[in-house]
């Protein structure tokens, strides 16, 4: 893994930085993104620094919005992309384009594709990485930097619930909060849901389908979120539905796109299945992964494989 002075070297040298995350993004992609990108700017002025994604931000724009960027201004540009596991996922594929290309994440790191990297697998998330980038390097944190720095965080640990969680995440978040964010803002608009989002996880609970297990799933078709209003990006609210029952032990949410295709959501209080995730074109951390299917037989093959994990898990904990 690479260093922090390395990273800040690389920076220095390009008078053009334009971030990338993951697709459909979640609190921690934006955060991470715009809280480095943000620092930068207060730092070098004179530089040109951009956000780059596929207008995808969906209910989380209050994070962050999308800079315009074309292909022209990848031209002997550097290229930082956070929170993104691997290739498939970065958003806007004009990331290839640039002249250096730096990942900072937090995912096992499965596909190598930077020039340079750091990525540390047990930290929780993608902002606490660059909340300590910033700390180090002696950037500036003001609130407006802060602000999706947190947001990230309390995203990517389930509010401080994760078992990634550590005392350090807890004084990272002690010193975003100093600057005088509005923490109980951020957790509002973090948990808050519209009716139809509402709707849409009782509708979950009410048909999901558990296995003796302990492991649980449940499809949210094209039909169910048209009829509710909820497009698919609004549908992650319910990714977290199913844990809330106390003899759920793992879970997959499948959420099907407009072309046909699932987006699958794998979460967990124990077993295993970033493995999973990753043979369906996926993967992520230990307890929450994401994958795709591309039909309803894949669907059946993957929460089959689940029951299996859960399955063993059951029995190495008896």
């Amino acid at each position: 893994m690479n260093t922090f002075s390395q990273i800040y070297e690389k920076i220095e040298q390009y008078s053009t930085i334009i971030f990338h995350r993951h697709t459909s993004p979640d609190p921690d992609a934006l955060g991470s993104q715009a809280g480095l990108a943000r620092s930068l700017r207060l730092q070098f002025p004179e530089k040109r620094i951009l956000c780059a994604g596929e207008n995808d931000e969906g209910d989380l724009e209050w994070i962050n919005q999308m800079d315009q960027v074309k292909s022209s201004d990848y031209q002997g540009a550097l290229v930082i992309t956070t929170d993104t596991a691997n290739t498939a996922r970065i958003a806007n594929k004009l990331y290839s384009q640039g002249d250096f290309l730096i990942k900072i994440d937090h995912h096992p790191d499965v596909e190598p594709y930077a020039d340079l990297s750091y990525v540390d697998d047990e930290a929780p998330a993608a902002s606490q990485i660059v909340a300590d980038f910033i700390i180090e390097k002696h950037l500036p944190l003001t609130k407006e930097v802060a602000y999706p720095l947190y947001a990230g965080i309390v995203g990517d640990t389930g509010r401080f619930m994760y078992p990634e969680t550590s005392k350090h995440t807890f004084f990272v978040a002690a010193k975003l909060a100093q600057t005088g964010i509005n923490i109980n803002e951020i957790a509002r608009n973090i948990s808050d849901v519209t009716f139809a989002q509402a709707k849409l996880q009782a509708e979950v609970l009410e048909h999901m389908k558990v296995d003796p297990s302990g492991a649980a799933y449940a499809i949210l078709t094209q039909e169910k979120l048209s009829k509710l209003g909820v497009d698919s990006e609004e549908a992650s609210c319910t990714v977290s539905t199913p844990g809330r029952i106390k003899d759920i032990l793992a879970w997959n949410v499948f959420v099907e796109k407009s072309d046909g295709t699932f987006r699958v959501h794998y979460r967990s209080k124990g077993p295993i299945i970033n493995g999973l995730a990753a043979k369906h074109n996926g993967g992520g951390h230990a307890l929450a992964s994401g994958a795709n299917a591309k039909n309803l037989v894949e669907v059946e093959q993957i929460f089959a494989e689940l029951v299996q994990v859960t399955k063993e898990y059951q029995k190495s904990h008896e």
